[in-house]
């Protein structure tokens, strides 16, 4: 079946707001004159301070500019890239260990190691290794592994969501991205001792993460990762589609057919009660009564619900649908001129007034990226 003409259009349309607008004014505005991104900027692309500059947004303009770059969907930032790159090394790699945050002025704010951070240094670090083979960036990678194996591992499976590691409420979200920067990791070395990482992951998504009752992807945990007394029950419909998109990933891989199956079953539930009936998708929802907690959007995960089309196995006039009402949506109510977007909706799909986050850039590009690739292979 053929992608209809309308369905080609929002995706011309969305690859010119993200490729022409978004990234070259992000890095018009965004990135600095000593190469780091800016944490979050205004609505019309001044600064905005918020008192704290992460490794977790240098790493997502890293990637989100690598790719890019990979893919031919931008030309010419070869120096902002490199410069990006040793600024993170330089300014975050500190005494055998990545560093969580800078002050504004550049000195150092938080020493804390995170896990959430150091997944996407593996995940940036590698498309930054694809696109100009430069060793520093393989031998980084295997010295974040390195410290997560031997410092963060978790006696009760998993890994310590910080170092100097603390026991405090377990999340799912750090492991799921984890996931993704080790898949990222062995597709740039083919390095096979990766697999068993991901292996590792995909099992506490089976045994963990996943309420098989319900059906249902939760969020927090206690440390032995019972349900957290307090919340437990959330779901983020986002997550779902992003777990969905990642199990596609890891069966390429690992051929491990109940990771597609799991991967059907966040699908069903994710858009059986996730999904707005006026667009979007839910912030979250109960675990145990499927109901919206938070039924404002924000703009990632319609993002992670293209990834999720372009990979599941629906009928072809079902995906066509699906993803020209998701990219429709967007382009009506997230995309503004200039290649700015709105960052959050309330319920009536009305912005709430956000700056645009430095981090958001890569939720934005990975969709429409996931979506090019669907096109093409449908030719």
């Amino acid at each position: 079946m053929e992608i209809p003409q309308i369905l080609h259009k929002h995706i011309d349309a969305c690859a010119k707001h993200v490729f022409q607008d978004l990234i070259p004014n992000w890095v018009n505005y965004g990135l600095t004159d000593q190469g780091y991104s800016r944490e979050s900027l205004t609505i019309d692309w001044q600064p905005n301070l918020v008192g704290r500059i992460r490794l977790l947004t240098q790493c997502r303009q890293l990637f989100t500019l690598s790719y890019a770059s990979e893919m031919g969907a931008i030309q010419g930032y070869d120096k902002q890239i490199d410069t990006l790159f040793t600024f993170i090394i330089q300014r975050y790699y500190i005494d055998g260990r990545w560093i969580f945050s800078l002050n504004d002025d550049l000195s150092i704010k938080d020493t804390q190691s995170d896990a959430y951070a150091l997944a996407f240094v593996l995940l940036a670090f590698s498309h930054y290794y694809r696109l100009t083979r430069n060793n520093e960036a393989l031998r980084y990678i295997e010295l974040t592994h390195a410290f997560i194996e031997q410092h963060m591992r978790h006696p009760k499976g998993g890994v310590f969501e910080s170092y100097p590691c603390e026991v405090k409420q377990r999340r799912q979200n750090p492991h799921m991205h984890l996931l993704e920067g080790y898949v990222a990791a062995y597709q740039a070395t083919n390095d096979t001792k990766y697999i068993a990482n991901i292996i590792e992951l995909c099992d506490l998504a089976h045994n963990a993460f996943v309420d098989t009752k319900s059906k249902t992807l939760r969020e927090f945990f206690q440390d032995d990762f019972a349900l957290d007394a307090n919340d437990g029950t959330l779901v983020e419909p986002g997550h779902h589609f992003e777990w969905v998109w990642l199990l596609y990933q890891t069966h390429t891989i690992t051929r491990r057919e109940q990771d597609l199956k799991l991967a059907e079953e966040l699908w069903l539930t994710a858009i059986e009660h996730g999904l707005a009936e006026n667009g979007g998708v839910y912030n979250s929802i109960s675990g145990d009564t499927l109901q919206p907690i938070d039924s404002e959007k924000r703009i990632w995960p319609i993002t992670e619900y293209l990834k999720a089309c372009c990979v599941m196995a629906l009928p072809a006039a079902e995906k066509n649908v699906r993803l020209e009402e998701a990219l429709s949506f967007i382009r009506n109510h997230y995309f503004i001129d200039d290649g700015r977007w709105i960052e959050y909706l309330d319920g009536h799909n009305n912005s709430k007034g956000y700056p645009l986050p430095g981090t958001t850039g890569y939720h934005i590009f990975l969709g429409l990226a996931e979506v090019l690739k669907w096109q093409d292979s449908q030719i």
